[in-house]
């Protein structure tokens, strides 16, 4: 069984509905938990009604993390609970693939976290399997004006030279689909609370890969992501952004940082990762 919690902050309701209809009938799902942190009740008053769906009217918008705590400590308190879906508003996809990752994850007893195939509405992909970031990754890249020399770099960032056509194992996979064991988030901990939105699931891929759990790729489902890189188009999008990089880096480390230098290093070596072929 497992649990999935989607936090809100004024979605569209005819997207919102498409993620809750993905989840909502599988055979498997005990509870969906909305968490919103909107300043109105209007998603409350859009949504469907269900036994399985919990509404929750957030105190304050604490961000994504602080939203995806609440239901994951709803489900820790859950003994039937196995896992938990950390799912944004804006996916949807076929929801018999929840069956297929589960029994995947009941396999593999190690996985702590899987994201599978991400794509946007038209059906190409999203690059979302990533090595962790450095300082020039989150902040340089964004910034950077040669196009080339940015799109070098996401080959080797953002593992686009394995084609994604194949499960492996990734530091950093997207917040925006994260099937999670509960058991590891019982002994690694919650969402990093200081980071209120974009890089939060970094840090928890972190935290588990330091705790010997697996984060995966599983592109034998594929889902859907109507993604607009807000950060892109908002000024105050983009400062969230900047603001948590640095909560992240200070954290973590900026350029000295052993641990993200061999965990990159051990995943370009599992991937056949050939500087010069590139």
């Amino acid at each position: 069984m497992f649990n999935t919690t989607i936090v809100t902050y004024h979605n569209p309701i005819d997207i919102l509905l498409k993620a809750i209809n993905s989840v909502i009938n599988s055979v498997e799902l005990n509870k969906i938990y909305i968490v919103d942190n909107s300043n109105n009740n209007f998603i409350e008053k859009n949504l469907p009604i269900s036994q399985k769906l919990v509404y929750i009217k957030s105190p304050r918008n604490g961000g994504f993390g602080y939203g995806h705590n609440i239901g994951l400590n709803m489900s820790l308190n859950d003994s039937n609970i196995k896992y938990h879906l950390v799912l944004n508003p804006d996916v949807y996809f076929e929801s018999e693939g929840l069956l297929k990752i589960i029994n995947f994850m009941d396999i593999n007893s190690d996985v702590g976290n899987l994201m599978p195939k991400v794509c946007y509405p038209d059906g190409s992909i999203q690059f979302l399997c990533k090595l962790l970031p450095t300082p020039y990754d989150w902040i340089g890249r964004r910034f950077n004006p040669f196009k080339k020399i940015v799109e070098k770099r996401n080959q080797k960032f953002e593992l686009r030279f394995t084609n994604y056509d194949k499960v492996m194992e990734v530091p950093y996979l997207s917040g925006c689909f994260m099937f999670l064991r509960l058991e590891a988030i019982r002994n690694i901990g919650f969402f990093d609370e200081g980071i209120f939105m974009y890089g939060e699931e970094t840090d928890l891929c972190r935290r588990l890969i330091a705790n010997n759990y697996k984060t995966i790729f599983f592109p034998e489902i594929k889902i859907f992501h109507e993604f607009e890189k807000g950060s892109h188009k908002s000024f105050r999008l983009t400062w969230i952004g900047i603001k948590s990089a640095i909560y992240y880096f200070n954290k973590w480390g900026w350029f000295f940082d052993l641990q993200r230098h061999k965990i990159n290093k051990i995943t370009l070596g599992k991937l056949g990762y050939k500087k010069h072929l590139l």
